[in-house]
């Protein structure tokens, strides 16, 4: 019986069926960006009773999720082949009047040392969840400002930093003074979204009236409208898609950049800072939010201000200066003291465990300048390199070669990134500038696989677009030949299709390809 559901789950069509939602997700976008409203929910109702978006609803949050061996109230961390096939079942008898169930809270530390509570839901609550964002997102990106860059499809955090840089850089002497004289407004909302009126998002939700209830029932069993601090929603999938909504219109007030809830105004030297802050008063009191009086501050950008772990800074002869923040170096240090420090590892498991850490670090600051010994991680370096040499069976040169492997360089260069143009959208099915900007987005093997195959996978031959990892496959199993003819570069669901097809019997909950390998971006173990 196993093995008839197991063949069942493996024989699904996966590209016709991500080709056949996308093509209902394009509808909704262009409806809504039309202005027909009554037909953009016709089509999400399609989308809820959509086979093809009810199995890939299933297998986004049981194989392809982050989080996806997290447990909700009913102890389930995994859900094998029959289950699956069940739970799609029961998305296609009751996706339209869908009941949540309890949540199960788990503590987690925040960056300020303080515990908060995450509010994770069932396996079969959060496939639900996604197929409602499946419906929902499209409609939103129709809709969402250009300004907004966090946790949306086809925008990273590097399109933010290029746009500060577009708005603080000298262009010319002439503009020199007058970017000197830029104040920011750094703006910190209190508690953000604990107390956040229901009505607020309801209101501005478009959707079905069968899918608002959904949400709204959501909404009561306690899934807040966040962002996930680690970056990786691991409570409410369509958690951060709430949140946007309800912060969408703030980026109209005056010049500004958010993502997530983070957010700068930039202000030139006229501008009134009280004005704009009384408008940004009125726009979150209607949601049932504040703004901390304490933590929001007016700097002057020659005075420098951290944003989303950078320091930016215009110099006194107008230049822009761009490098990662006091906060996030110690954060890194952190953590590579503990890697470092620790007597669990030898010294090769320990340049193992922290090539990844340095790498991901580096891909992240990748456009700043980070030609400083601090930012070069040397005296890190040097520490690694003095603790591999006490150990037994490590002499002076194999410690320089694991530093070399802990230590991976990457190459930076200040405003290198090429950013999301204006308010465009994975979803407006302009599918070559897509997949080309996100092969952009990676380095090294993985760019150039995509470039050697056109930016389509090789496996399916699909476009990549949003939503899942660019994996590297190694055609003949040989992890460490890295030769440009043993590359391949697929989806993560590609991938373990591979894998699936080469193994007699599977794992119910496979994990090959899982992860995004820590070579430079892109790169997975196969």
């Amino acid at each position: 019986m196993s093995n008839r559901y197991s063949d069942l789950w493996k024989s699904q069509q996966w590209k016709k069926l991500r080709q056949n939602l996308f093509r209902l997700q394009k509808r909704v976008y262009k409806a809504v960006r039309a202005g027909d409203l009554k037909k953009a929910r016709s089509l999400q109702k399609l989308i809820l009773k959509s086979r093809a978006a009810q199995l890939l609803a299933v297998r986004q949050v049981t194989q392809l999720n982050k989080g996806k061996k997290t447990a909700g109230i009913d102890g389930k961390s995994s859900l094998n082949y029959r289950e699956r096939m069940e739970l799609v079942e029961a998305l296609n008898h009751y996706g339209e009047d869908w009941h949540h169930s309890g949540l199960r809270e788990h503590p987690i530390k925040k960056k300020n040392g303080k515990t908060r509570m995450l509010k994770i839901p069932t396996i079969a609550d959060r496939a639900w969840q996604c197929l409602a964002k499946f419906a929902l997102e499209p409609a939103h990106e129709a809709t969402f400002s250009g300004d907004s860059y966090g946790f949306r499809t086809g925008r990273c955090v590097q399109d933010v930093q290029k746009r500060l840089f577009n708005h603080l850089r000298d262009t010319s002497m002439n503009k020199s003074r007058k970017n000197m004289d830029k104040r920011i407004i750094e703006l910190d909302i209190k508690k953000c979204f604990d107390r956040i009126a229901h009505s607020s998002i309801m209101d501005r939700l478009l959707a079905p009236a069968c899918l608002k209830q959904g949400i709204f029932r959501c909404l009561k069993a306690g899934i807040n409208p966040e962002f996930p601090e680690q970056g990786t929603p691991q409570g409410g999938v369509v958690s951060p898609l709430l949140a946007n909504v309800a912060l969408n219109g703030i980026e109209n007030i005056h010049t500004s950049l958010r993502y997530a809830d983070d957010m700068v105004f930039i202000l030139k030297p006229k501008d009134d800072a009280d004005k704009i802050l009384n408008k940004v008063k009125k726009f979150l009191a209607e949601r049932g939010m504040e703004i901390s009086e304490e933590k929001t501050k007016l700097t002057k950008a020659t005075d420098g201000f951290d944003f989303l772990g950078w320091r930016f800074r215009v110099r006194k002869d107008g230049k822009f200066s761009c490098i990662p923040s006091e906060e996030n170096h110690r954060t890194i240090r952190k953590k590579i003291k503990a890697v470092v420090n620790s007597s669990n590892y030898g010294a090769k498991v320990k340049a193992q465990k922290l090539a990844p850490i340095v790498r991901g670090w580096r891909n992240y600051h990748s456009s700043c300048d980070m030609s400083s010994l601090r930012d070069s991680l040397w005296f890190m370096n040097k520490t690694a390199h003095r603790k591999f040499r006490k150990e037994k069976k490590t002499d002076r040169y194999n410690a320089t070669e694991l530093c070399k492997k802990a230590f991976p360089k990457v190459g930076y260069k200040q405003n290198q990134h090429v950013n999301v143009r204006g308010t465009k959208s994975p979803y407006d099915g302009d599918l070559v500038y897509w997949s080309n900007r996100n092969s952009r987005l990676y380095s090294d093997a993985t760019s150039d696989a995509l470039k050697k195959q056109n930016h389509s996978c090789g496996h399916c031959g699909l476009r990549f677009l949003e939503g899942e990892d660019v994996h590297l496959h190694h055609i003949n199993g040989n992890h460490d030949n890295w030769l440009k003819k043993n590359l391949l570069a697929v989806h993560q669901s590609c991938h373990q299709m591979i894998h699936w097809s080469r193994t007699e019997e599977c794992p119910s909950d496979p994990e090959l390809g899982g992860k995004r390998k820590s070579k430079p971006k892109g790169r997975s173990k196969d």
